[in-house]
């Protein structure tokens, strides 16, 4: 049995930089650069337990790159993309695959996502998962909203989350 390999390149895009990991299952994780990429770099290998290598050839993150060039030119509403689920269990993943429900353009509340992945009352895990997302904007976390509207914090980057929510709003006009 060989080991899985696990690469990262990272990805310009008008919220900045977002590092792309990938394994032979698919996307483990992509997400906007919020730090030196080195803490970034330790952060995803201490929770994958397993070295990264840089990788400028990787199908899956070429594929991703691509796409979410494609989302921001307002040319893509949903991601066509292999997830490697392994850093995500239980409820987490349950409210992720509702967010993923959300359509383009649209919002949901805590409340809402919580129903639609099995857990009425569970609005503030809905929260939570959304905050530990280990992807972003290819899991429309960003579409996840307050109860009252209010679009809330992404990764303390409320501006991206506007800007994303922004730039589905126009695209649909």
């Amino acid at each position: 049995m060989t080991a899985s390999s696990t690469r990262f390149t990272s990805h310009s895009t008008p919220i900045g930089d977002v590092l792309i990991v990938t394994t032979d299952e698919g996307i483990v994780s992509l997400h906007p650069l919020r730090g030196a990429l080195e803490q970034e770099l330790e952060r995803r290998t201490r929770a994958l337990r397993a070295p990264l290598d840089r990788s400028d050839d990787d199908a899956a993150a070429e594929d991703a790159a691509r796409q979410l060039d494609e989302y921001f030119a307002q040319r893509r509403r949903e991601f066509e993309l292999t997830l490697d689920w392994r850093l995500v269990r239980g409820f987490t993943r349950a409210a992720l695959e509702a967010v993923r429900r959300i359509p383009y353009g649209e919002t949901a509340g805590y409340g809402e996502v919580a129903a639609h992945a099995g857990s009425p009352r569970a609005a503030r895990a809905v929260g939570t998962a959304c905050a530990r997302t280990p992807f972003s904007i290819i899991v429309p976390v960003h579409r996840v909203v307050r109860s009252d509207g209010s679009i809330g914090e992404y990764g303390g980057h409320a501006e991206v989350k506007a800007f994303l929510l922004d730039l589905e709003r126009a695209a649909g006009e």
